[in-house]
């Protein structure tokens, strides 16, 4: 076994898969899309028919798939049975929490170590190679899994057992989601304030409003040129989502009896704003519906 299997090479995976031949390894890609395999091997992948073809003799197999259905089905009717129960099976994708656990002990039920590892950065950072990694797992997984996530990320970090990496994401996106539209509302108050969107960035910024929704990823154009806010909120990552994750954390904290009072009111401004016709834009868009201009 040498090779890595990539299944799923959409604007996350294609990136990450980017970055582990970029690292020197060799990639055999699958994913559903003539296009997008296309361009897998003009990065330098070997093609491949089907994700149990990419998976077979397999030393790791990374799955980067839109949801739990997928990532159940793609494993369950191709890699299980394809893969050397010697690889190490990593999911990246961002699902459902029980499918994560459910899936992770089918893995084990045959003897393949398996970790879900799904990611924080965006698409700018899949390319970068600069994703924050938040990995559920036993942790001699963890150990097997984490040289191969290294090379598409800054931070690799253990969270727990299986399920845990899908626990911290849906938390983390959650708390980006609140953030965001907090944000939002401030900068749509200084404006209608008479404020300057500069001068408040200037000053919010190095006061007790700083936070990565503004710094990073300020959703009006101007402070920080490599936020989606100068490019009409396109690339990034969509609104719909955001929807998605806000979605999942919905359904785990109903599951656990968790009150998240503003999580429930970020996801329905996500699915306003869905259904107003900006699912595909990035989320911090959402800004245009505080601030009315939207449409």
């Amino acid at each position: 076994m040498s090779h890595v299997a990539f299944i799923g090479l959409g604007n996350m995976g294609s990136g990450m898969a980017a970055n582990l031949i970029k690292a020197g390894r060799e990639v055999r890609a699958f994913d559903l899309s003539e296009a997008a395999l296309d361009a897998a091997a003009k990065a330098g992948a070997v093609r491949a028919a089907s994700a149990a073809e990419a998976a077979r003799g397999a030393a790791a197999v990374i799955t980067m798939l839109p949801a739990g259905r997928h990532v159940k089905a793609v494993y369950e009717d191709g890699i299980f049975a394809a893969a050397d129960p010697a690889a190490i099976l990593i999911d990246c994708s961002t699902i459902d929490v029980a499918t994560a656990k459910a899936v992770g002990a089918a893995g084990a039920a045959r003897g393949f170590a398996m970790v879900d590892a799904p990611v924080s950065g965006g698409i700018a950072a899949a390319s970068a190679g600069t994703l924050t990694f938040m990995v559920g797992g036993a942790p001699e997984a963890f150990a097997r899994a984490e040289p191969y996530l290294a090379q598409m990320g800054k931070a690799v970090i253990r969270a727990g057992e299986s399920g845990a990496g899908q626990a911290a994401k849906i938390c983390n996106n959650m708390l980006l989601a609140v953030s965001m539209i907090g944000t939002c509302e401030a900068f749509t108050l200084a404006q209608k304030l008479g404020l300057d969107a500069q001068t408040f960035f200037d000053i919010s910024s190095k006061a007790s409003g700083q936070c990565w929704s503004m710094t990073s990823y300020c959703p009006v154009p101007g402070p920080v040129p490599a936020a989606p806010s100068n490019r009409d909120f396109e690339g990034g990552f969509a609104a719909a989502l955001m929807l998605k994750d806000l979605k999942l954390a919905l359904e785990a904290a109903q599951g656990v009896e968790a009150s998240v009072p503003m999580g429930a009111q970020a996801e329905a401004l996500y699915q306003l704003f869905a259904g107003l016709g900006g699912a595909g834009k990035d989320f911090s868009a959402i800004v245009k519906l505080l601030d009315g201009s939207w449409r």
